[in-house]
């Protein structure tokens, strides 16, 4: 059985702690864990983490998947949480589907390069701050934010983005998203950008993406898809598809008076 030792600040006092004693708890310890995921009968059942402090007992690199299908979890507050070393942080929170509160003003991630999904189906989340993250070296930013349904503005101004390569999905079905910045993103190593809008149904104009470099784009299918309350688009007419092998649907479903060029008309 897996088990989860924490030490209680108030009472300064260890204890060792039995799946079923988290159940509808408040979490606040700090942790020593033989595993970097929550095991998924205490994840199932946890609804706040109000302080973590990082202390596994070796120095993990890999946090994907932490707390996947963390159903009750309605707030996590992460800002003593500051792992120095980990690279991956893709579906981190992956299904948290009542999240509605993260603090992740402390996190680190100057080394991260898998962010793939981080916060995918995270559909409760109505605010979210990563104003913090350094992404300099990402290069996997795939469904990053997909079907994170609530959020009706991304602040993506600090974003580096020259490394990286994926971003199929990343906004896919944030049906509630009425503003985004994406004025900071280098997509020059961007090989897949597929379904990055699909389904961003409330969105009247797309960020003013005409200087994005996509001469390494090799599919950009259903980019917009289903955008069905777009009034207007940047210009694409000088995008770069040499590479590209699929750019079809690409607006399928949006306002046929769009200015779509003729070479995305797929």
């Amino acid at each position: 059985m897996s088990l989860i030792f924490a030490k209680y600040m108030l009472i300064k006092e260890e204890k060792r702690i039995n799946k079923k004693d988290l159940i509808n708890e408040k979490f606040e310890c700090d942790i020593f864990i033989n595993e970097q995921k929550f095991p998924d009968k205490i994840c199932s059942k946890l609804m706040e983490i109000n302080r973590i402090t990082y202390l596994f007992k070796r120095n993990y690199t890999d946090l994907s998947n932490m707390f996947e299908n963390c159903s009750c979890l309605l707030s996590i507050d992460l800002s003593n949480f500051t792992p120095r070393n980990v690279t991956n942080i893709s579906y981190m929170f992956y299904n948290c589907v009542n999240l509605s509160k993260i603090n992740l003003s402390n996190f680190n991630t100057n080394l991260v390069r898998n962010m793939a999904g981080i916060f995918n189906n995270c559909q409760s989340l109505i605010n979210l701050d990563i104003s913090s993250f350094n992404t300099n070296l990402a290069n996997n930013m795939m469904g990053m934010f997909s079907n994170c349904s609530s959020l009706a503005s991304i602040d993506l101004k600090n974003f580096s983005t020259q490394n990286v390569t994926h971003m199929t999905g990343m906004f896919h079905g944030c049906k509630n998203l009425v503003k985004l910045d994406l004025s900071s993103f280098d997509t020059t190593n961007v090989s897949y950008m597929n379904g990055m809008f699909y389904n961003c149904y409330s969105l009247k104009s797309l960020p003013d993406i005409s200087g994005w470099n996509t001469s390494s784009v090799k599919d950009m299918a259903s980019l917009c898809e289903k955008c069905t309350s777009l009034e207007s688009i940047p210009d694409l007419s000088k995008w770069n598809a040499a590479a590209a092998t699929d750019v079809s649907s690409m607006f399928d479903g949006c306002s046929k008076k769009l200015n779509v060029p003729e070479k995305f008309k797929k």
